[in-house]
């Protein structure tokens, strides 16, 4: 982990001296940190849904012969504590909702080009990657909705509306934008 931070603190480091020196960097260079950004956070919260779910499946979703490679001592301990589900659906919605926030900033940008491109701007019309963009989020909103009802006993009366709510909301603005 250190050395992950010392790479990447010398990455920024790098990054600011060429923006410090190049203030005005290629559109495609903004464009594909931008894509990066998107892919990662995607990735991160499907990797939240498999968190989830591993952790409703329990001692039960592991296959066969891997209980025989753990320590028995070790089997009383993994078992998560009831907490942890909430939390972690809560830091997904959480993630689901900073991807859906990057997904409508880029169909804001694509809305103005095409105003600008009325005055002689240059112009991409091509929406294949905001298509895509907005289909692998709502894959990952339908999968980890799911989850959620699937675990809504152990959510309780309290939480459950509230997440409904916060995935209605996340939904209805991706179709209405």
């Amino acid at each position: 982990l250190r050395l992950v931070a010392v790479l990447k603190a010398i990455l920024e480091g790098e990054k600011a001296a060429v923006l410090k020196r190049d203030r005005h960097l290629p559109l495609s260079f903004h464009r594909r940190q931008e894509e990066l950004k998107f892919s990662l956070g995607l990735q991160r919260l499907q990797h939240r849904v498999r968190e989830i779910q591993a952790l409703r499946d329990g001692p039960a979703g592991e296959g066969p012969g891997q209980d025989g490679m753990r320590d028995p001592q070790l089997k009383t301990e993994a078992k998560p504590p009831e907490s942890e589900l909430p939390t972690l659906i809560l830091e997904a919605v959480k993630e689901l909702e900073a991807a859906k926030q990057q997904v409508l900033k880029r169909i804001q940008i694509w809305k103005r080009q095409q105003q600008l491109a009325g005055n002689g701007a240059l112009f991409e019309e091509n929406l294949a990657p905001l298509q895509k963009r907005c289909e692998s989020l709502v894959e990952v909103y339908f999968q980890l909705h799911q989850q959620v009802m699937a675990a809504s006993a152990e959510l309780g009366a309290e939480l459950l509306p509230r997440l409904q709510e916060r995935f209605n909301e996340v939904l209805s603005s991706l179709v209405k934008r």
